[in-house]
């Protein structure tokens, strides 16, 4: 056992067979695996890279909230994320938990809007952002890449507001289906 550790923490040659990933092609594999960019090639993925900016957020901390100026999405690398609305009450409704692979708030990435929900961390949490100033001035350069982009975020958001009609109908459906509530004066 020694011998291996040694082998390991000491001789060049076996920490190098045994180096982790860069962070650089980590991000790649990490933004490769994301919808909106699986159709892009390795290059153009590479581009993307420099484009985005990785953070990390302590537990609890705001990303943004209901209102403020939305300037691009985020993807959860690590950690998990809270999407809520607050009511007048002050109550919190969660509407979805976000880990890693999911991303949020990309509809601003092609126009600007207020944000209509908030996000907030439960745990350590790093996100990669790609924000819209750097998209549009990308497209000066490369228009070919942020086209494929924009065609593929326009086919989740598409899917996205697909999915919502079905729920609404749904719920529609399951409203008229269920009794009317009893009347609480009762029948006199």
């Amino acid at each position: 056992m020694f011998a291996t550790l040694w082998r390991l923490t000491v001789n060049p040659f076996w920490s190098n067979i045994f180096h982790k990933k860069s962070e650089a092609d980590s991000l790649i594999s990490f933004l490769r695996s994301l919808a909106i960019f699986a159709d892009l090639g390795r290059r153009e993925v590479n581009f993307i890279a420099s484009l985005v900016h990785a953070r990390r957020y302590d537990p609890a901390e705001t990303i943004f909230e209901t209102g403020d100026p939305g300037t691009g999405m985020y993807a959860v690398r690590s950690g998990r994320v809270a999407i809520f609305i607050r009511h007048p009450d002050g109550h919190k409704e969660q509407l979805a938990v976000l880990g890693p692979g999911d991303f949020f708030g990309e509809a601003t990435l092609l126009a600007p809007a207020r944000r209509t929900a908030s996000a907030r961390t439960l745990e350590d949490t790093e996100l990669v952002g790609l924000f819209r100033a750097d998209l549009l001035e990308a497209t000066k350069k490369h228009p070919s890449v942020t086209n494929a982009i924009l065609i593929s975020l326009a086919r989740i958001l598409s899917e996205r507001m697909q999915a919502a009609e079905m729920e609404i109908r749904q719920l529609r459906t399951a409203l008229r289906l269920s009794p009317p509530p009893a009347d609480p004066e009762g029948d006199k």
